[in-house]
């Protein structure tokens, strides 16, 4: 048995964008597994996922979410707390932000002790949380080291990812998948350049899990909404056939 984890907080995403996950993952990983929702509000949650409240951090802005904490991804540095509700074994984390379009056996397959993301436009060891993979309860040093000294590494980092890939680095726990499985929509499936106003974006070959970071989202890249004035993104009908 393996766990695939998520997590839901605010009003950014609504409950559909859980009970998709929940779909493309069942449908997409064969072996048995659990599948979590860690989340605030259940409301309009599938019966079939498993919504358990986001875990206590051990300190009062994070046990109280506070407004920090709900911005840039710190509260997902509560799926290292220990013990992480009743999860044992490999637990696969996956933002709620993407699509599926291939296989996920792979990700439980894949030799490493903590598998992200490398991160696209960085060259030093920074990686995308967006996907990664860990031993639950392996890392709870990590959250404990946020709750002493969390004032300082918000001043020295941006963001939940650059905090825990640079913390598991400097350990010499942390790997990546394979470049092509995980890839972004707006990076690789995008046309470059004047080819994106003529040419609608496509699937690279490999990939597994399309991150949606920033905008658009997948709704509104089906419908060729891109979200931002300088990025042309024609209407893509393939989103649709795997985001559901």
């Amino acid at each position: 048995m393996v766990n695939v984890l998520c997590t839901k907080w605010g009003t950014k995403y609504g409950p559909e964008y859980a009970n998709t996950l929940y779909s493309m993952v069942r449908r997409h990983l064969r072996r048995p597994h659990r599948f979590v929702c860690l989340t605030d509000d259940t409301d309009g949650l599938r019966p079939e996922i498993e919504a358990k409240p986001l875990p206590g951090a051990g300190f009062a802005d994070f046990d109280r979410r506070l407004p920090w904490t709900r911005d840039h991804g710190w509260l997902k540095l509560t799926t290292f707390a220990r013990p992480l509700h009743d999860l044992t074994g490999p637990t696969l984390v996956i933002d709620l932000d993407v699509v599926i379009v291939d296989g996920l056996d792979c990700f439980f397959e894949h030799p490493g002790e903590f598998l992200v993301i490398k991160e696209w436009d960085k060259r030093d060891e920074t990686g995308n949380t967006s996907v990664y993979r860990f031993e639950a309860g392996a890392h709870a040093d990590a959250l404990e080291n946020f709750r002493r000294n969390h004032e300082r590494i918000r001043g020295e980092v941006r963001n939940e990812q650059e905090y825990i890939t640079g913390y598991l680095a400097r350990q010499g726990k942390l790997d990546y998948w394979p470049a092509p499985w995980c890839v972004s929509f707006k990076r690789h499936c995008v046309r470059g350049l004047l080819s994106g106003w003529f040419l609608p974006p496509r699937i690279p070959p490999g990939a597994r899990v399309i991150a949606f970071h920033g905008k658009p989202n997948p709704p509104d890249a089906i419908k060729g909404v891109s979200g931002k004035w300088y990025r042309r993104v024609l209407p893509t009908p393939w989103i649709a056939e795997h985001w559901r």
